[in-house]
């Protein structure tokens, strides 16, 4: 039990502040102000999970490829090296505003090509035509595809993804995974009902700095283990 509660705070920790001021949780801000919002949520959150399921499954199953030993090892090193990254990140650059800036670019570029899915014209047409559409449905729509496909291949090979798999492979990967959904609801809700106007007054520095300190920490604490065992 407190190897699950380990593992789901951590991981819940290390999404939150991995997530907030990310590309994905601005691209889903800016694709909430242009498109039903439920929609949006639905997208981003399903490609989140997939993700972070998928993350979780391949850090439980490195031990059974490699020695328990090494991967202990790898993801102490993969702590620190993520610390520092941020760190990095934090201290060297601007901010959000340049990153907010290059995501809306992509959308708007993407928006120009297909003019057709952007939200727009009678919102009683809209309202009407969605009551009569099945829930199920829904999932196979234009715009939902469009923000899991966004958010799952933005999320991929990214810092949070790496950090999940080093997680589960130390932890319990059934708390990584929890933690993991949680903190990803949370951001991604957050983005969705915020809009770009939350985007614009979250400090990407802060959010970075306090995200290295904490992989630090992660960081020492499995060195830790190491020494005790």
């Amino acid at each position: 039990m407190t190897s699950l509660v380990q593992g789901f705070s951590k991981s819940l920790a290390m999404t939150v502040l991995s997530e907030i001021g990310d590309k994905t949780f601005f691209a889903a801000a800016i694709l909430a102000m242009r498109h039903p919002r439920k929609l949006v949520l639905l997208g981003c959150l399903a490609a989140l999970i997939v993700m972070t399921i998928l993350s979780a499954v391949v850090g439980w199953a490195a031990p059974n490829l490699i020695s328990r030993k090494w991967t202990h090892h790898i993801t102490t090193v993969l702590f620190f090296g993520f610390g520092l990254w941020s760190l990095w990140d934090g201290f060297m650059e601007d901010g959000e505003a340049e990153e907010l800036a290059e995501v809306e670019a992509k959308l708007d570029a993407d928006w120009k090509a297909n003019p057709g899915t952007v939200k727009g014209g009678n919102k009683a047409d809209d309202d009407s035509k969605k009551e009569r559409q099945p829930f199920l449905t829904q999932f196979f729509s234009p715009i939902f595809l469009k923000a899991f496909s966004i958010t799952f291949f933005g999320e991929w090979g990214d810092k949070s993804q790496l950090a999940t798999i080093g997680l589960a492979a130390d932890e319990n990967p059934f708390g990584v995974v929890l933690g993991g959904i949680l903190g990803q609801a949370l951001c991604t809700t957050a983005a969705v009902l915020g809009g770009k106007s939350l985007a614009c007054q979250i400090s990407e520095k802060i959010v970075a700095l306090s995200g290295g300190v904490l992989f630090i920490v992660f960081g020492f604490q499995s060195l830790l283990s190491t020494v005790e065992s």
